[in-house]
C-alpha cells in the first residue's frame, strides 16, 4: 500500500485537454525552489493548440536554466509574444533565438525595428502589432496601448473566462483589463503578471482595486513591478482568488 502512494505521489498529471496552462519562468518574485529569481518577467503559455511565449525576461541565460528546470522545451514554442521594449522583458533574445525552430514573432510596432534584422536574418517571421489582432486560435493581442511606454497585453480565451496577461502595465492595469474585456466581449477569469504599481499610495490602490473589481475580475496573479504593498492589497482584496505567481508558478485554467 506504501510503495502504490509512493509512485502514485511521483505521477505528473497533465492538464486537461482544452485547459489552458501558465508557466512562470523568470520573475523576480519567488515561488518554487531551485528556480533562479531575477529582475524581469516571462512565462510560458500552453494552450489547447498553440505553445507562447511571452516575453523572455531580462538575462537569457536564467531564462534558459529556468526553462529546464520547468520541463520547457525551447522548441515546443510556437510563438513569441514581446510585450514592450524594456530589457527586463527583452534581453533573454539573444540566448533564446539559437534554440528555438522558426517561430512567429509579435513585436509592438513602436520598437519592432530592434528585433526584426537579427529575427528574420535566422529564419523567423516578425509581424509588427499596432491595433488588437489573432495571434492563434483563442489568444489575441491588446494591440498597442499607452500614450508614453507602448504595450501590448496577451488576451487568452479559456472556459472559464478572459486570461489577460501583462508584462508591465504600464498603461495602466485597469486599462489595460478593460481593453481585453471591450475587445472579446467576454467576462476576466484572471489578470495575470506585471502591474507597475510599487510608486502608487494606498488611496491610488485602493481606486485600482475597484476599478478591477468594477470589471468582474475573478482571479489576480501579481508579481514582478506590481510592488510589495500592492501586492498584499490584492491578497487581502481578493483572499483564495489571488494566486501565486512567482518564478515557477503553474496555473492552470480552467
Amino acid at each position: 500500500m506504501f510503495l502504490l502512494f509512493v509512485v502514485l505521489a511521483a505521477v505528473v498529471f497533465p492538464a486537461p485537454a482544452g485547459s489552458v496552462e501558465i508557466t512562470i519562468l523568470y520573475n523576480n518574485v519567488p515561488h518554487a525552489p531551485g528556480c533562479t529569481c531575477q529582475w524581469g518577467f516571462a512565462c510560458l503559455i500552453r494552450g489547447p493548440r498553440d505553445t507562447i511565449l511571452f516575453d523572455t525576461g531580462g538575462d537569457g541565460r536564467v531564462l534558459l536554466a529556468n526553462m529546464e528546470r520547468l520541463g520547457a522545451d525551447p522548441r515546443e514554442i510556437d510563438c513569441v509574444v514581446l510585450s514592450h521594449v524594456h530589457g527586463d522583458h527583452t534581453g533573454g533574445v539573444a540566448a533564446l533565438l539559437p534554440r528555438l525552430k522558426p517561430v512567429r514573432w509579435y513585436v509592438p510596432a513602436d520598437f519592432v525595428a530592434r528585433f526584426r534584422r537579427s529575427l528574420e536574418s535566422a529564419g523567423h517571421e516578425v509581424i509588427p502589432v499596432s491595433g488588437p489582432l489573432e495571434i492563434c486560435p483563442g489568444v489575441f493581442s491588446t494591440g498597442e496601448l499607452g500614450s508614453g511606454i507602448r504595450e501590448q497585453g496577451l488576451i487568452v480565451d479559456s472556459e472559464a473566462g478572459l486570461v489577460v496577461i501583462t508584462g508591465c502595465a504600464h498603461p495602466g492595469i485597469v486599462d489595460m483589463a478593460a481593453a481585453a474585456k471591450t475587445q472579446r466581449k467576454q467576462a476576466i477569469h484572471l489578470v495575470l503578471g506585471g502591474f507597475h504599481l510599487g510608486s502608487r499610495s494606498r488611496a491610488e490602490l485602493a481606486g485600482i482595486i475597484d476599478g478591477l473589481r468594477s470589471l468582474g475580475v475573478e482571479k489576480v496573479a501579481p508579481s514582478h513591478c506590481t510592488g510589495d504593498t500592492a501586492m498584499r492589497l490584492f491578497a487581502e482584496a481578493w483572499r483564495d482568488n489571488c494566486l501565486s505567481s512567482g518564478c515557477g508558478a503553474r496555473i492552470t485554467v480552467p
